[in-house]
């Protein structure tokens, strides 16, 4: 039984002030994240695009993109810590922006948000101080100021985002906190699900790109194991559409990886409570993923 709301009845307003209480900072975004884009590789720029209206000061939000864009070459739009809580979104984008990013110099230009959620990054969580989910909130209107505020900024760019990655984790707090959470303020059932003990990513159904999500695991595998199937032959409830590949309506689910149109889409999903896994071995699998999906848009770009 959750602590908050009574059974059967969503939370209200009295509820969700009773939950935001209950939180508190445990890390900080600005010697964890804003340090760490300081001295960027000379090929990206750091941008403000706003801040978190919770704290403007606390919580200012940047992108980091190519500094002389290559003409013609694609776009690549990578964001991490959308759910703040899934740190190795967060490092991993960082990583990959100051010690990888400059290979792709002049074949690839970047829009890097390395921590969408600044405020959940700090106290560890999956929702905003409103409850709410960002990641359930890519829509117009959004009661989210993190999916608004990113929406606003990567529509107005003057091109097309080509491909997308999003950086999450599956972790065990998923069923110990997050979806008991869920069913009580939303008064619904949520099962437990069987977390799977390992890397594996979400294509959109609508366009999965299977031979993207494939040239993504090949790389991942040189770092850390893949996920297996459960016994139902399903990751977190859902079918396989490949090796370590399962599929949502990204769109439907208002979900951060279908907002842009790219033709190119995955969600990286790591575990990092594996226990062969550490925090490095979770940011270079997030590199890994970014690598992979990279190779495969320049060779796919190569054949055309």
């Amino acid at each position: 039984m959750y602590p908050i709301g009574t059974p059967g009845t969503p939370w209200g307003e009295n509820e969700k002030r009773q939950w935001l209480e209950l939180q508190s900072v445990k890390r900080s975004y600005a010697e964890e994240v804003l340090t760490k884009l300081t001295a960027l590789p000379e090929t990206l720029t750091r941008v403000q695009y706003g801040a978190l209206p919770y704290d403007t000061e606390r919580y200012p939000l940047y992108a980091l993109l190519s500094k002389s864009p290559t003409d013609g070459a694609p776009w690549v739009l990578i964001t991490g810590g959308v759910h703040g809580y899934e740190t190795s979104g967060v490092q991993g984008a960082i990583l990959f922006a100051n010690e990888y990013s400059a290979a792709y110099n002049g074949k690839v230009n970047f829009v890097i948000v390395p921590c969408v959620s600044p405020w959940g990054y700090e106290t560890i969580n999956r929702w905003n101080p409103k409850a709410v989910d960002p990641n359930r909130s890519f829509k117009p209107e959004s009661p989210a100021a993190e999916s608004q505020l990113l929406m606003d900024f990567v529509n107005s760019l003057p091109f097309d985002i080509t491909l997308h990655v999003d950086l999450h984790e599956t972790t065990d707090t998923d069923n110990s906190e997050f979806r008991p959470a869920l069913a009580a303020r939303d008064a619904i059932e949520q099962k437990t699900w069987n977390i799977p003990d390992g890397f594996y990513l979400v294509a959109d159904t609508q366009q999965p790109c299977i031979a993207l999500q494939e040239a993504m695991i090949r790389e991942v595998k040189q770092v850390t194991h893949i996920a297996p199937a459960d016994d139902s032959g399903r990751i977190i409830g859902e079918t396989l559409l490949s090796e370590g590949v399962i599929g949502y309506d990204k769109k439907a689910l208002f979900l951060c990886g279908g907002f842009t149109n790219a033709p190119m889409c995955s969600t990286t999903e790591v575990y990092p409570d594996s226990p062969s896994a550490t925090d490095e071995i979770c940011n270079l699998a997030q590199v890994a993923a970014i690598g992979g999906a990279l190779r495969y848009l320049l060779s796919d770009a190569n054949t055309q």
